[in-house]
């Protein structure tokens, strides 16, 4: 009887181990977590490392509201896509797609599964993303996302639990690379003058360190932080 229970143990494990595991339900339970935050507002600190844009440390209000409402109250980051900034899920994944399991990977020695979403509508800018993603506490450890015409861009993202028992993050490495004429004003005319240094295929790469604190939850935040942000789509 024992050895029965065993070897049934042993055949169920081996069914379950050789299932693929479904994306669209991982990162459907993403998005389920996430839903529980209707707002936030957070204190950001960040620090720019861009070879041919000399900027200090600063600090920033971020705001979000569900489903896709957000805002930056800060000076300076008109170069930086807000899509990578906005660690909603909704924020990368907020256009119809197809969704592929990749493999496990490790990261930190927090096991992850590793899913490549294409979008499936002509409209969008992006091309491909790349979600690496803790399936025990369902949120996203790192993205790799190629857009058009941005360029491509990596986040690797920390987690603490606030009190109010949501999982969200303490910092944020933000990688990029750019086309350099995509950049306006007093940026283009600085890359100009450092022509020289610049790469073959123009292009710029970078990363901004962003480290979150004081974060407040579901706190009922007003439409018009957004208006804004909304009179620019």
């Amino acid at each position: 009887m024992k050895l029965n229970i065993l070897l049934f143990v042993i055949f169920f494990s081996s069914v379950v181990y050789l299932q693929p595991k479904d994306p669209d339900v991982i990162l459907e339970r993403v998005k389920k977590e996430f839903e529980k935050i209707e707002d936030y507002q957070v204190d950001v600190k960040v620090k720019v490392d861009i070879d041919f844009l000399k900027m200090p440390d600063r600090e920033a209000t971020i705001y979000y509201k569900k489903p896709d409402k957000f805002h930056i109250d800060s000076e300076n980051f008109a170069m930086l896509p807000k899509s990578g900034l906005n660690f909603s899920p909704f924020g990368f994944l907020n256009y119809k797609y197809s969704s592929f399991y990749v493999k496990e990977d490790t990261i930190n020695g927090i096991l992850t599964s590793v899913i490549k979403v294409i979008p499936l509508e002509l409209d969008v800018d992006v091309i491909l993303s790349t979600f690496w993603i803790d399936t025990n506490r369902n949120i996203i450890l790192k993205v790799e996302s190629s857009r058009k015409p941005q360029g491509t861009y990596t986040i690797d993202l920390n987690y603490f639990k606030i009190k109010n028992g949501f999982w969200l993050p303490s910092s944020m490495v933000f990688s990029f690379t750019i086309e350099s004429g995509l950049y306006p004003g007093k940026v283009k005319k600085d890359m100009k003058n450092n022509e020289a240094k610049n790469d073959s295929n123009n292009k710029e790469t970078g990363k901004v360190y962003l480290s979150y604190s004081d974060y407040k939850v579901n706190i009922g935040l007003p439409d018009t932080i957004f208006k804004d942000e909304e009179g620019k789509k």
